[in-house]
């Protein structure tokens, strides 16, 4: 049994309650015909306080999964707990959740304070609490002292900035986003790439993040769970993913790469031996197989 199968073990069983584990999907399936699962036996962790990318190309799960934590989308089987409490049947409204739109979901008849403050006003809280609350939300975000401006005199990365900070301003367990920069051009992209990972580091707090794109995904996680046809592929840092990709489509979605076939001989000195068509020897890291076997071994360009 090579590690990849035994890979697929660990990633289809539920994950250990600690703590530590703010969010856990647990044996989650979801389909819409009846024959067809969107997300399939999903077992799933979130860290307290950790920033945790689903990637995958479209179709894979990871927005109808994020759909399902924040309540949009309800699971067919199996349970979501955020702090130990099944959430599944509950309501988006009593989650105590952010959430980050990519349209970003701004009511352009209202002031940026106002559209702030929105969360607050369900909630009961207003007056000078609200005010504040608005105030150091807006100033978080670096949009202090445009409060009164309408959404429409605002650029894309001052409305995505906006749609931060109503998620952050009745201080939520946790975030949501669904590829919040899909609409900016590339060099904004990356800027709000930074600040919004900088913001979730000094406020400790807990982030899901949705994206197709990888070097979003590589630059702003602790961790990435890769997403294909409703499965998780991987789970791991960045690092690890870019580094030791865990089967070919991991290795073929994330970076640039080359693949080349050959049969494996076996370790020698910590690195896997693979015989190439031609007869040649290359070391690899991270090869695993019974010597003999049929490998693919992927070149980073």
């Amino acid at each position: 049994m090579n590690t990849m199968t035994l890979e697929r073990r660990r990633l289809d069983e539920a994950p250990p309650l600690t703590s530590e584990t703010m969010v856990a999907f647990e044996r989650v399936q979801k389909t819409y015909d009846g024959r067809t699962l969107v997300v399939e036996d999903l077992n799933l962790t979130v860290r307290r306080g950790e920033f945790l990318t689903m990637l995958g190309p479209s179709g894979s799960g990871k927005t109808t999964t994020l759909m399902m934590l924040g309540g949009f989308e309800q699971p067919t089987s199996g349970r979501i707990l955020l702090e130990g409490q099944a959430v599944e049947r509950l309501p988006p409204e009593r989650r105590d959740i952010g959430f980050v739109f990519q349209n970003y979901a701004l009511f352009p008849h209202m002031t940026v304070a106002e559209n702030v403050g929105f969360p607050l006003r369900y909630r009961g809280v207003r007056g000078a609490e609200a005010a504040r609350r608005v105030a150091e939300a807006l100033a978080m975000v670096k949009l202090g002292g445009l409060g009164e401006r309408r959404p429409a005199q605002l650029s894309g990365g001052q409305q995505q900035r906006v749609a931060l900070a109503r998620a952050m301003v009745f201080n939520p367990k946790l975030i949501l986003m669904d590829e919040p920069l899909g609409a900016l051009d590339k060099q904004l992209r990356e800027h709000m790439q930074v600040e919004i990972r900088k913001i979730q580091q000094n406020l400790g707090i807990t982030m899901v993040y949705v994206t197709h794109d990888q070097s979003e995904a590589l630059t702003m996680s602790d961790r990435i769970a890769v997403f294909h046809e409703g499965r998780i592929q991987q789970l791991s840092d960045p690092v690890t993913l870019y580094d030791q990709p865990e089967n070919r489509f991991v290795a073929g979605f994330i970076g640039d790469n080359n693949t080349l076939s050959g049969d494996f001989l076996g370790v020698e000195d910590g690195f896997g031996v693979v015989r190439l068509a031609d007869g040649s020897r290359l070391l690899t890291t991270g090869a695993a197989g019974i010597p003999g076997s049929s490998v693919t071994v992927s070149l980073r360009r």
